[in-house]
């Protein structure tokens, strides 16, 4: 199993090279030109769940986020955008993970500890990017966010590691 993931680290290290070009192209946009609510107004009819998102009301980076502040599609483009935050850095910290496990193939929580750092610094100089462009702001929210993805990731991986490792162990004791 270690190596197997050590062999492609170059492909790891790629794709966390890919995935950071990604963020910094989107984070380079302005919101009009990243806003989804033209094509979900479109696509999306009879606004459904709308009665079950329509009790959902909570406070998100200083300011109440529900149907009845921000409109139907506004709310539903927040989950999508927040999703997103949450999604992307989940796999960035899967795959950064996956790069530095020969550094740190001895030492999983350090190995954990390393690249949920690592990517929760990305998140917050993406977040001052953002900060850069037009009619965008930086939110610690987001930062925090991204960071929550990414150690869920880590978690994920990690934990699936451990499970391969100790079966391939049972099966030399066996």
């Amino acid at each position: 199993m270690d190596k197997k993931i050590i062999d492609k680290q170059k492909w790891f290290a790629w794709i966390v090279v890919l995935i950071e070009g990604i963020l910094f192209y989107s984070s380079s946009m302005t919101y009009k030109q990243q806003t989804s609510v033209p094509f979900l107004e479109k696509n999306i009819e009879n606004k459904p769940l709308y009665h079950f998102l329509n009790s959902i009301k909570f406070n998100y980076g200083g300011k109440v986020q529900s149907i009845e502040n921000d409109g139907y599609y506004h709310f539903v483009e927040f989950f999508i955008r927040k999703g997103a935050h949450f999604g992307i850095y989940l796999v960035l910290g899967i795959f950064l993970v996956l790069f530095l496990y020969k550094y740190f193939e001895n030492n999983h929580w350090l190995l954990a500890f390393v690249g949920w750092m690592t990517t929760t610094g990305l998140a917050a100089f993406d977040e001052f990017h953002q900060g850069l462009t037009g009619g965008r702001s930086p939110m610690v929210e987001d930062v925090i966010l991204d960071s929550m993805g990414a150690l869920f990731g880590i978690a994920i991986l990690l934990t699936i590691i451990w499970i391969i490792q100790r079966r391939n162990t049972r099966k030399i004791l066996n």
